[in-house]
């Protein structure tokens, strides 16, 4: 598990974002579940798509995706309604991204 971020998004590059354009289309969201506080979902990431990533989205010790600020998660690709804030990696499965929104968000 991973819960580092670094202080200020770091956004992709023109480059960066032409190489992971590859991927978006086969990037798989689950279904929305809840409990009292909160709705959560995963998204998986194509296996492939992690070595396109730049190194400095990873954390350095534990070799997994940091917790991503919202321009960052977009910049890949990850397209969700408003409110989404990505806070965990699943370290066996580190290209599956964690993310929880107030529940009743906007309403």
């Amino acid at each position: 598990m991973s819960t580092k971020q670094r202080a200020r998004p770091r956004l992709l590059t023109d480059t960066e974002r032409a190489r992971l354009d590859e991927f978006t289309d086969n990037i798989h969201y689950s279904d929305r579940y809840s409990d009292k506080n909160y709705e959560y979902r995963h998204v998986m990431l194509p296996k492939g798509m992690l070595k396109m990533i730049p190194k400095d989205y990873f954390d350095s010790e534990t070799g997994t995706l940091k917790i991503l600020h919202e321009d960052e998660w977009r910049g890949l690709g990850i397209t969700q309604s408003l409110g989404w804030q990505h806070y965990e990696i699943h370290a066996p499965e580190p290209h599956i991204l964690l993310f929880k929104r107030p529940k009743n968000y906007g309403q």
